[in-house]
């Protein structure tokens, strides 16, 4: 972070060099053992000067002037990249403490009790790490989680009593059993091989977000349709339109907690010093291993990015040329690279783009040491709190990886292009 020592007597000439864009700074005290004031704000230079300027207008404002000795700060290009080293700062400071300060609540689960005999499901805050493969989420909301675990439970037969089961024949059952919506293993309604199918289904539909109930669903619907079983057919896609609606309920943020892996686009800082075109690179985030990693620069050097206030399809290269290709690389393509306009440039600019992206997510996927729990708590609760905000305020992209776990490496450099088109359209519109 930049500093400089701060003057109590001239607030005014140290105030001025500070540039008037986003940042996270620390104010720090005489003395070491002065707690800082950590905070993040859309323009340093008047923040602080509301902090530390005398004002005759607000006599009774909080003067800090006469405490502060050292102002630290680094300039940011989005609200979830202050959001994060804001975090990061409270955390070395404050230890849990910053949780607190910053408002970060465990986000909602729904958890799968697989390790109970007779599994349920229960909606929680706190999902254990020994058992990350059975918590699904983070969900927007504690009344969302709870939603959407009583919407699937329609689904199948599971029991959503609380109690631990010793079942007897002897016990009077409860209203589920009645209607026929649980199995009943409370009175061996059911034998416990059927009620571990059924469990089974549960976690599956959890784990793929009710997409492998769908696979099952639509395969007996059409195979209905083809024998001209018409009423089976109709009744089936009912039933397809019911888990498409639960499916709904969960947004893809929404996995098992183990396997919860995303990578995030924003715009970069741009410093006071540099010109008007936008910093040609994107930052990259990764959050993986309960923790987020980066940022890590993604430069968009060579790639053709829309022109979103064009008002047509056309594109345009940013002021920057291609990147050098080695001649092997058009040799192997099957001819030299003549040019930006020929095809074999195209196709070597679009391998050399794959390849960064890659190089930039293996970087960013070296093991480092694992977080603690306040670092755990604190960054799963920035994700969720970034990614359910209004699509209109959500500045950035986030992609997920696959069904094979492995990451959409050409999305995320159409991700890219969008976010840096959007930085050069608010430079421009801010000139």
């Amino acid at each position: 972070m930049e500093q400089f020592d701060f003057d109590p007597a001239n607030p005014k000439t140290s105030l001025a060099q500070l540039p008037t864009k986003p940042a996270v700074f620390a104010l720090y005290g005489a003395e070491e053992k002065d707690e800082p004031y950590i905070g993040r704000t859309p323009n340093l230079r008047g923040r602080l000067e509301r902090l530390l300027l005398p004002s005759p207008k607000h006599p009774k404002r909080l003067r800090l002037a006469g405490r502060v000795r050292r102002i630290a700060w680094r300039l940011t290009g989005s609200d979830f990249e202050s959001l994060l080293l804001q975090f990061s700062l409270l955390e070395e400071v404050y230890g849990a403490k910053a949780l607190e300060r910053m408002h970060l609540r465990g986000p909602a689960f729904v958890r799968y009790l697989g390790g109970n005999p007779y599994p349920r499901l229960v909606v929680t805050n706190k999902p254990s790490q020994r058992e990350a493969d059975w918590a699904y989420g983070p969900f927007s909301s504690k009344a969302a989680a709870e939603r959407f675990a009583e919407e699937a439970l329609k689904l199948f037969l599971l029991r959503r009593c609380t109690d631990d089961l010793h079942p007897d024949p002897s016990h009077p059952g409860c209203v589920y059993s009645e209607m026929k919506m649980c199995l009943a293993p409370c009175y061996k309604g059911c034998t416990n091989e059927r009620y571990a199918e059924e469990a089974a289904a549960v976690e599956s539909f959890l784990a793929t977000r009710g997409e492998s109930r769908l696979v099952v669903l639509r395969v007996e619907r059409d195979a209905a349709s083809e024998k001209l079983e018409f009423e089976n057919a109709a009744a089936l896609h009912a039933q397809v339109q019911k888990v498409e609606g639960v499916r709904a309920l969960a947004s893809e943020l929404v996995r098992p907690l183990s396997k919860l892996r995303a990578v995030v686009l924003q715009p970069p800082a741009v410093g006071p010093t540099a010109p008007s075109a936008p910093a040609p690179e994107v930052f990259v985030f990764l959050y993986q291993n309960g923790r987020f990693r980066g940022p890590a620069s993604f430069s968009t050097l060579g790639m053709r990015i829309q022109n979103e206030q064009s008002g047509s399809s056309s594109l345009f290269a940013q002021p920057m040329a291609l990147e050098p290709v080695a001649e092997e690389v058009g040799k192997e393509e099957g001819s030299e690279i003549r040019g930006q306009g020929s095809g074999t440039s195209a196709r070597a600019a679009r391998t050399m783009l794959e390849t960064r992206m890659e190089a930039v997510l293996a970087q960013l996927e070296q093991e480092g040491a694992s977080p603690t729990a306040t670092v755990r708590q604190g960054h799963l609760a920035l994700l969720k709190r970034w990614y359910y905000r209004p699509e209109v305020k959500r500045e950035g992209e986030v992609f997920f990886a696959n069904a094979e776990d492995q990451w959409p490496i050409k999305a995320l450099l159409r991700g890219v292009g969008r976010v840096a088109a959007r930085s050069l359209t608010e430079s421009t519109a801010g000139h």
